[in-house]
């Protein structure tokens, strides 16, 4: 049984949380809780801790070399105020774009500096539900593998491929040159999201939560779109409006 904090292990672990940039070097996250232990591809778990107070399924551990860890320490080392008593370090998914096109009548979502962690967290876990093909995403969006983020997903971090990409403009270009249809979410949208067309290749931008999408990212769409408002709302939420997007498109190939 692991008995310190400093032991080694505790402390990258630790650190994975805590960094974007460990997570970068190390090529692994950290994934926490029960269901998301029970939903991880084995294939890319590396370690696994349990605390000695673990009360969960015990199942899957048999198939899997993990570490005891004293109930203080798995405390110190969980990124959440009640933990469950397991952690996984997991490698990090890769995907790339040529992967994402292959798919025949793709829909895909493109994010431009979303920095909310729940909030991209919760589009991710969307994305599954709607049958999204992929999320592309600018560098500067929070980093995916953010625990919040990871939690926020339920489990679609495993299941729905997704890119970061420096070069935004680019990318868009290129889903533009493989028949994708773009359409930015933008309050200038002189139709609402419910008169277009999305049984065809389709992506949908949606931009920042306070300043929304880029003059430059915006006008690379075929057209901007609107969800119409009551009241006096101007706009919804980045991961409320990816859902409505996402939904009417999946209401549309049904």
């Amino acid at each position: 049984m692991i008995t310190s904090a400093e032991n080694k292990k505790i402390k990258n672990v630790i650190h994975l949380l805590e960094k974007s940039k460990a997570r970068k070097e190390q090529d692994a996250f950290v994934s926490e809780g029960i269901k998301m232990f029970e939903e991880a591809p084995l294939s890319d778990i590396l370690e696994v801790y349990v605390s000695e107070d673990y009360k969960g399924p015990d199942g899957r551990l048999k198939e899997v070399k993990h570490e005891i860890v004293e109930a203080g320490v798995f405390k110190k080392m969980a990124d959440t105020l009640t933990p469950q008593g397991i952690l996984c370090v997991l490698k990090k998914k890769h995907y790339d774009l040529d992967l994402l096109l292959q798919e025949k009548n793709g829909l895909y979502l493109v994010l431009e500096t979303v920095q909310d962690p729940g909030n991209l967290g919760t589009i991710m876990r969307t994305a599954e539900g709607a049958g999204v093909t992929g999320v592309i995403m600018s560098s500067d969006t929070v980093d995916i593998y953010n625990p919040k983020t990871v939690r926020s997903t339920m489990g679609s971090i495993f299941r729905v491929p997704f890119i970061y990409t420096d070069d935004l403009d680019k990318t868009i270009r290129t889903l533009k040159t493989s028949g994708v249809t773009c359409y930015a979410a933008h309050l200038k949208g002189t139709k609402t999201c419910y008169e277009e067309d999305y049984r065809k290749p389709t992506a949908f931008f949606i931009g920042n939560e306070g300043n929304g999408l880029s003059e430059k990212i915006a006008d690379l769409a075929d057209s901007y779109i609107k969800i119409p408002m009551g009241g006096k709302l101007e706009s919804l939420n980045a991961a409320v409006s990816a859902a409505v997007l996402m939904y009417e498109a999946k209401r549309q190939r049904l």
